[in-house]
């Protein structure tokens, strides 16, 4: 058979809508071409994939290879569809089985050896997934975090010819399960590390306790950062769903994730020569700046009088709505903004 389907996730926002990966073999010139509104780092799979299958020694079909991203009207960025392209022209070509490919969704950036490279905004294709009753395939560096929701299937892999293995079912691989974590570790900057201070200590444990917004005012050197700083330590642990958008939007922001910390509420403190664009977020391919990176939890902004007014005029909008709405072609995107200023 000349035409192959795989499923896979694009990455817009905090969503992850559906992308069908189809790929067909034609008569021709040698050729691959992508289409699908592709960004550069789309286009470029076709060199990545093309040696990857070649160094998983399978054989990369000379004909002409038409691969379609759909829906056409999706803007695709990054790497992620890497596997997902290897896969369908594998099964286009017949040397893997194109039935069994239904069940599972694939994400994952492919080395030129075949090896699988993490991709960020594995989490919320994670959410998604599981939303379809299929199993998501996703690099091994993205494992901890797309296991997060207990109702998703993941398995994770590490090279192109562990996946093929498994859908060929010459060496199935295992399902991936966090361990439980039953007490999170303690925070790093405690409040109980402070002597004295006693009375801007009691003004943290009002702002915790009511979700405040505060001000510290003093000379250099009085302790306000450090204070700020352990204000995470006195707020409440993220319930679950709660944790789950916190990490989601540190999972498209391409963040480091810490599954030991993982329900601790998060703590952003920006320079004060940080642009409004940096606090809101956005550009051609919307990313979360530091106001929704702070979800949950605490927006420290030192040395508040030497930020740029309308850096601070910005505040304004997500202090009273609780959002931040980003707007492109075709397409306005949602980021969550709830935070203690």
């Amino acid at each position: 058979m000349s035409l192959a389907i795989v499923y896979s996730r694009a990455k817009v926002g905090i969503d992850a809508p559906l992308v069908t990966v189809e790929a067909h073999l034609s008569n021709g010139l040698p050729s691959l071409s992508i289409v699908g509104l592709p960004e550069a780092a789309v286009k470029e799979s076709r060199d990545r994939v093309r040696s990857a299958i070649i160094n998983s020694q399978f054989e990369f079909p000379s004909r002409r290879i038409t691969i379609n991203l759909a829906p056409a009207d999706l803007p695709k960025e990054g790497g992620r569809f890497d596997l997902a392209i290897a896969l369908s022209i594998l099964a286009a070509s017949g040397q893997i089985t194109p039935q069994s490919l239904e069940s599972y969704e694939f994400l994952g950036e492919l080395a030129l050896t075949g090896q699988l490279r993490p991709t960020p905004g594995a989490l919320p294709a994670a959410l998604q997934c599981s939303q379809q009753h299929r199993v998501l395939f996703v690099p091994a560096e993205n494992a901890s975090e797309a296991a997060l929701p207990q109702q998703a299937k993941i398995i994770a892999a590490n090279h192109l010819l562990e996946v093929t293995a498994h859908l060929t079912q010459q060496q199935p691989l295992q399902a991936f399960h966090n361990p439980s974590l039953t007490q999170q570790p303690t925070l790093s900057n405690n409040l109980n590390e402070v002597m004295g201070q006693y009375q801007a200590k009691r003004a943290l444990e009002i702002a915790a306790s009511g979700n405040h917004n505060l001000l510290f005012q003093g000379p250099p050197g009085s302790g306000k950062s450090m204070l700020a700083a352990r204000l995470p330590s006195i707020l409440p642990d993220l319930d679950e769903e709660q944790a789950m958008e916190v990490a989601s939007l540190r999972s498209i922001a391409n963040l480091p994730f810490q599954l030991d910390h993982w329900l601790n509420p998060p703590y952003r403190a920006p320079h004060h020569s940080a642009s409004s664009a940096a606090l809101v977020g956005g550009g051609s391919n919307p990313k979360p700046g530091e106001i929704s990176l702070a979800h949950r939890g605490v927006l420290f902004l030192d040395e508040l009088a030497e930020f740029d007014r309308r850096v601070l005029e910005v505040l304004r909008e997500p202090l009273e709505a609780g959002q931040i709405n980003i707007s492109r072609i075709n397409q306005q995107v949602n980021f969550p903004a709830r935070f203690q200023q």
